[in-house]
């Protein structure tokens, strides 16, 4: 069976947007795949290490967020990546032949370096992110990782290494392929790209009654002054998440709205009923798990001890290829 990585940043509450982009594909590939997924609390600290004083709960919360939304512990391996010392040996191994223009030239540096220009992040471990991205997916040999366009760019610098890496001590790592995520798109309830830097986000954990409020506030057709004006779907962010809950519905809605049949507080009171019945079993998982966390705490500890089997074997085979004694 294939084997698949991929990780989570616990830089806060996992929102609806996370779920759509990635939690969502990660519950059908265990079916299919040998996967490991874990919660990458050292990438946390790239842009968020002189405030750690929530990382260890928000590692804890995101473990319960990928269990209540379907993750099994019997069909994957889930665990967090500090308990996972190999990762980062290899990650000094890589470090040692890793040429400082490709890390320069990965675009995603450049763009976050302008976009979090307010923090402090010119320090080595942000710019060795995607060194250390690659020891996280090679230390398994993952052959396959699932991921967005706009982090293609950092796993074929993870092929580079394990290229350079190759052609220098022997044939080591596989060169690892995209599936990429054929994700649903949700903006934030403002209209902008859903970010907990925006406050624009929907939890997954959030109170239901906050749900309603943040529903009823989200940003409609400007042009729509009267309730029987002719709507313009494709302009509204209501409309665009009725497209993601509400799929029975939505050709429906869109015509509705078209036609000035159905008004904006209407559309928002539908959509709210949809997101809760969406929200309601993961919340109810939540509870349970959160009531029992010597489970939640016992699958941590099982998946670290799964991944550190192979870790430690990947590890030792590259030490030993590189001439280390």
């Amino acid at each position: 069976m294939r084997r698949v990585l991929s990780g989570t940043r616990p830089t806060g509450i996992l929102h609806l947007g996370n779920y759509f982009g990635a939690i969502e594909s990660w519950v059908k590939l265990q079916d299919e795949y040998e996967c490991f997924f874990f919660v990458a609390d050292w990438h946390a600290l790239t842009t968020g290490y002189e405030d750690t004083s929530n990382l260890r709960e928000y590692t804890k919360q995101v473990v319960i967020d990928l269990l209540a939304c379907g993750l099994d512990p019997k069909k994957c391996t889930i665990f967090v990546q500090s308990h996972v010392p190999q990762h980062a040996e290899l990650h000094l191994l890589f470090s040692m032949i890793m040429p400082l223009s490709w890390l320069y030239r990965c675009p995603t540096y450049k763009d976050q370096m302008r976009e979090l220009k307010e923090r402090n992040i010119a320090t080595y471990g942000f710019l060795g992110y995607p060194c250390l991205q690659a020891a996280d997916i090679l230390i398994y040999k993952a052959e396959l990782v699932p991921v967005g366009e706009d982090q293609l760019p950092h796993l074929e610098l993870t092929r580079e290494i394990a290229r350079r890496f190759n052609f220098l001590y022997g044939q080591t790592f596989p060169e690892p392929q995209a599936i990429l995520n054929t994700v649903k798109v949700l903006v934030g309830t403002d209209g902008r790209k859903m970010s907990k830097s925006y406050g624009n986000t929907i939890a997954l954990s959030e109170d239901l009654e906050s749900v309603r409020k943040k529903v009823m506030n989200m940003v409609t057709d400007p042009a729509r002054i009267r309730k029987n004006d002719p709507g313009h779907p494709e302009v509204c962010t209501v409309f665009a998440y009725h497209q993601i809950f509400s799929p029975e519905t939505v050709s429906e809605t869109e015509e509705d709205c078209r036609q000035g049949k159905i008004g904006c507080v209407e559309c928002k009171k539908r959509l709210f009923e949809n997101i809760s019945r969406f929200l309601e079993p993961i919340q109810s998982k939540r509870r349970e798990l959160e009531n029992d966390l010597d489970y939640v705490l016992g699958v941590i500890n099982e998946g670290a001890r799964k991944a550190r089997e192979i870790a430690s074997r990947t590890l030792q085979e590259a030490k030993d290829r590189a001439g280390l004694l």
